[in-house]
């Protein structure tokens, strides 16, 4: 069923986005459009930050919490940018993604030991993100849950096979996918009349009123910080532009950030317009307890009218498919990245989708799954952050580009922050269980 890991066609640069990168290096297209042949990568990174899980965990934080979890979504997205931009540089520097240098520098037992842990998020990733597709489609469309799983199933395999005609195709439906969702949340805001000073004060005032609220917080760095998405944007940038030189290393990673940058704060502003939404819709001592997709697209129809609450399952729904897309893409770095191993892209798409059809089977709480798998997944981010700072780190596989002692002290510091968050967490619920 495995077979021989192979470059695929993601990895692989064609002659035209060859020519198009030596135009911007060598300076003779500069501009906005200058971009153009850098874009992609953060594009189909920051999927990971607007999936379903966040629209679970937003909703909740929202509704419960109103505005004061907002410097949560703040402090996750910047975090994301940091580590998203170091895992492009690691890719761009080195022509090797993150999960590769593990196997190659790391003792052979602590590999498989990242190999499980990191497939195990890779599922607790998909299931969010196959789940959210499935409930947006049968909320939208009346369908059984069952069709739901099929029609999820048959689209993302279908977005999937556009990679075998090189990385422009799945880009674009990516990237319109995520055009969707923005445009729905900027809807969702005009509608929705937030109150503006109470969300100026959320941003900058940190606030954990209690277990509730850390539970609430820690899947929010979960749902916003990817382990899967760490890894897969090294993969991305490996071999998109080849670098043939430092200065060209140098010139392709100033196109990178800025493309993170770009991608992430369209990412952290469809995240903090999310929990906007809730704050101002359903924290208002009636719809507090609002704490599940369901009950927030039957709560919205009577609220803001049935526009606005199709406008949320369309962008439920673009999320879940753009997303389970990413996670497949992931897995498949992941395993192919450890181990050697490649599976048949039906095989693996299959595999990642079995919790969430064995969640739909057993009648589970759809909305607290999702929370509950960022929760893992917060705990699962810790190992590819340790690993990310530890080899950009490196003057042997960097060079001259190594992280200078800001960014070094920056990573680590917010490394710990999430560790401490989730040791706490654990302490919460040792003591509540």
């Amino acid at each position: 069923m495995a077979e021989v890991a192979e470059p695929v066609s993601l990895r692989g640069s064609s002659a035209q986005a060859r020519r198009a990168a030596d135009a911007v290096i060598a300076g003779r297209r500069r501009g906005p459009l200058a971009l153009l042949p850098f874009l992609g990568p953060a594009v189909i990174a920051s999927v990971a930050y607007m999936d379903p899980g966040n629209f679970a965990t937003n909703i909740q934080g929202g509704a419960s919490f109103g505005y004061r979890l907002l410097w949560v979504v703040l402090f996750a997205n910047v975090v994301a940018m940091l580590f998203q931009g170091l895992s492009a540089k690691l890719g761009i520097v080195t022509g090797r993604n993150l999960a590769e240098l593990c196997r190659e520098h790391f003792p052979h037992s602590l590999v498989i030991f990242y190999w499980i842990i990191s497939e195990v998020a890779a599922m607790a990733t998909d299931l969010a993100e196959f789940l959210g597709a499935t409930i947006g489609f049968n909320l939208l469309f009346g369908v059984p849950l069952g069709v739901g799983v099929v029609v999820t199933a048959v689209l993302t395999y279908a977005i999937l096979l556009l990679e075998r005609r090189g990385f422009r195709p799945i880009e674009i439906v990516i990237g319109a996918l995520v055009g969707v969702m923005a445009l729905s949340y900027l809807i969702e805001l005009a509608m929705a009349h937030p109150a503006w000073g109470e969300i100026g004060q959320g941003l900058v005032v940190p606030w954990i009123g209690g277990s509730d609220s850390l539970f609430v917080a820690v899947g929010i760095v979960g749902a916003t910080v990817m382990p899967h998405a760490i890894y897969l944007h090294s993969y991305l940038t490996q071999g998109r532009v080849l670098a043939r030189s430092p200065h060209e290393k140098r010139a392709i990673m100033t196109w990178s950030n800025r493309e993170v940058v770009i991608a992430l704060t369209l990412a952290g502003l469809v995240n903090i317009a999310m929990m906007v939404m809730a704050a101002s819709v359903f924290h208002d001592g009636v719809h507090e307890e609002v704490a599940s997709i369901e009950t927030a697209y039957a709560t919205l129809t009577p609220l803001l009218g049935r526009a606005a609450a199709g406008v949320f399952l369309i962008s439920l729904f673009a999320s879940g498919i753009s997303s389970s897309v990413v996670g497949t893409m992931a897995g498949q770095v992941i395993m192919q990245g450890f181990v050697g191993w490649r599976l048949p892209l039906w095989l693996r798409r299959l595999v990642t989708m079995l919790p969430a059809v064995i969640a739909i089977i057993a009648g589970l709480d759809a909305t607290r799954v999702l929370i509950v798998s960022q929760v893992v997944l917060s705990f699962a981010l810790p190992l590819p952050l340790v690993a990310l700072m530890i080899f950009t780190s490196r003057r042997s596989l960097m060079g001259e580009l190594v992280n200078r002692r800001m960014t070094q002290i920056a990573g680590t510091l917010a490394t710990v922050v999430i560790v401490a968050l989730n040791l706490v967490l654990l302490a919460e619920m040792l003591v509540s269980g």
